[in-house]
């Protein structure tokens, strides 16, 4: 049987993680929730690794939400772990950025685990909602939060009451979505994406990431004294001296991520 959830250094800073389960779309078991777990702490405690791409083997199914046949068996429980919730992933603490790569539709817990990274890379076929509201369910793994701090209130709340969908250049118009790119060069442009950031100093971006996630929901003052915070640690590092020491010998920097 193939790995349901395939880890792949595809170059030396970058990790693409795939849910490979293609043939029921993606619909998370227990097995991937446990494996998606292990493959966040896994990127997390490499120290080359700088990003990590999500995406999946189903080029119509970014991810169907959970296995319908593993929760009518009982095992619904056992798609959360203890420190991921949801698949493992959705509410996993995680310093490094994630990108997620996807094909197809993203609803439902597909795009639970999409708002659960930091950027969307999206086909131009795509489909993001949350039809929770048509089976009388919620979606309960961060989609009906965490929508509302992606695209504007009005229409993160007309879309979870609805339970529509809508299509990668609507998403992209509202900025859920970063880039949208033809089937083919989903991927290719995930990983430009994944290169920028790579080249950058790895410590400032965790520091600048890990601001930026919280910044819609922290006031100003909270904000200054984190930010002077961060500021502080990357002082004490080695990159910080770096950068400028590079820019004024005119070369490119060495980041040693310490």
């Amino acid at each position: 049987m193939a790995e349901e959830i395939l880890y792949e250094n595809v170059e030396p800073a970058i990790v693409v993680v795939t849910l490979n389960r293609p043939e029921k779309r993606n619909a998370i078991t227990p097995t991937m929730a446990l494996l998606l777990d292990q493959a966040v702490k896994r990127s997390e405690n490499d120290p080359n690794v700088r990003v990590v791409i999500l995406t999946s083997s189903n080029d119509k199914t970014f991810c169907a939400g959970a296995d319908l046949a593993a929760v009518s068996a009982g095992d619904g429980p056992k798609m959360y772990t203890k420190d991921g919730g949801f698949a493992g992933f959705v509410h996993h603490p995680r310093k490094k950025p994630w990108i997620v790569a996807v094909h197809g539709s993203a609803v439902a817990g597909g795009l639970e685990l999409s708002l659960a990274c930091d950027m969307i890379v999206a086909s131009t076929d795509s489909l993001f909602g949350l039809p929770e509201a048509k089976r009388g369910v919620l979606a309960g793994a961060g989609g009906v939060t965490r929508l509302p701090r992606s695209i504007p209130r009005a229409l993160a709340i007309e879309l979870v009451a609805t339970g529509d969908s809508i299509d990668a250049k609507r998403a992209y118009e509202l900025g859920l979505v970063n880039r949208v790119a033809a089937a083919d060069q989903v991927m290719p442009e995930a990983l430009k994406l994944a290169r920028r950031i790579a080249e950058n100093a790895p410590l400032a971006v965790v520091e600048a990431v890990a601001l930026a996630r919280e910044g819609a929901q922290i006031s100003d003052e909270e904000g200054r004294t984190r930010t002077e915070a961060a500021l502080d640690r990357l002082r004490q590092t080695e990159d910080f001296k770096e950068g400028p020491r590079a820019f004024v010998e005119k070369r490119a920097p060495v980041w040693k991520g310490r």
